[in-house]
């Protein structure tokens, strides 16, 4: 099948698939290592890996700079952070990239992958996000700032301030909320007043786009047209992907408190592993051989990556402060 009818390339939509399919695996073998009591919390991405993965691979992953929220283990996939460097997180041991094994799973940073370091308090990326950029600006560098969000996060008050100051300054950034319904509890209807978030952008003097969070191709088209706006000194966007969370929101809690599960189930049903891997195989992209090599090599990838987080060392106590205070 050619780009045009597709979307994108084959070697594109391969590596979407493939990307999408690590990030779903390793999500499933941390919530078994989770219920074993091997690893103590696991905040899932199951769901919306077509909306972090269509995004992330319409970047330059060589120069832009990702400002990535807690659920968002697609993007980093994607940007360079490792299945290995993921799991020596979630055993929490000295060698995990993020924070030496100080801080829980989902809070991201690995400087040579320009993946800045996200903290505990919702949104607070993105101001940061809008600081690289206000930088790129300043300097000239032809570069983009990406930063993501869930909708429950459009509510703060860094939400407002960041978009706010990109809009007056026209800055390269682009935002983008993966709506997957639900702030922990809390549906969109009882968070949200406006039909979309999208709507929000014309406040901050930038386009909205809502998309399909379901299609990675979608996504992708998305956020590429978003970044040549910004390269070329047009400014940010505001990028809305419908989603859904599949999982509760995180090993902690119980969903079934505040959704029926026939709801989840109809979700399942357009889960983007399914669907995307059935237009690859009826595109005549993804045939059976190809499939179970990929499979097998993701299973070898989680394996590999399993065994080295959980026989890796813990941090030593005499470095707790370590990274914390200026050393000489």
């Amino acid at each position: 099948m050619s780009e045009s009818q597709l979307g994108v390339s084959n070697d594109i939509a391969l590596e979407m698939y493939e990307m999408m399919l690590l990030a779903r695996k390793l999500d499933e073998r941390m919530w078994l290592l989770n219920r074993a009591g091997k690893i103590p919390f696991v905040i899932s991405c199951q769901g919306q890996e077509a909306a972090q993965v269509g995004a992330a691979l319409a970047l330059n992953r060589t120069s832009d700079y990702i400002a990535p929220y807690y659920r968002d283990l697609g993007v980093v996939l994607s940007f360079g952070m490792s299945a290995r460097d993921v799991m020596l997180s979630a055993f929490a041991k000295s060698e995990d990239p993020n924070s030496g094994g100080r801080q829980m799973p989902g809070h991201f940073g690995q400087k040579k992958n320009r993946i800045l370091t996200g903290s505990s308090p919702v949104t607070t990326q993105l101001p940061h996000a809008v600081g690289i950029a206000l930088a790129a600006k300043m300097d000239k560098e032809s570069l983009v700032s990406f930063v993501t969000l869930g909708e429950g996060s459009s509510n703060q008050g860094d939400f407002h301030e960041g978009l706010n100051f990109a809009g007056v300054h026209k800055l390269p950034v682009i935002t983008m909320v993966e709506n997957n319904k639900y702030a922990i509890s809390v549906p969109y209807d009882r968070q949200v007043a406006s039909e979309t978030i999208s709507e929000r952008a014309s406040s901050y003097g930038m386009p909205g786009i809502t998309v399909d969070g379901n299609d990675p191709v979608a996504v992708y088209h998305a956020i590429a047209e978003a970044r040549d706006r910004a390269v070329n000194g047009e400014g940010p966007t505001l990028v809305e992907a419908i989603t859904y969370r599949l999982t509760a929101h995180s090993s902690d809690d119980d969903d079934r408190a505040y959704r029926e599960k026939n709801e989840v189930e109809e979700a399942k049903k357009r889960d983007s592993i399914i669907t995307f891997a059935t237009t690859l195989k009826e595109a005549g992209v993804l045939r059976d051989e190809k499939e179970q090599e990929i499979m097998a090599r993701i299973d070898e990838i989680v394996n590999e990556a399993t065994d080295y987080a959980e026989n890796a060392s813990y941090a030593k106590p005499e470095d707790a402060l370590r990274y914390v205070y200026e050393e000489e």
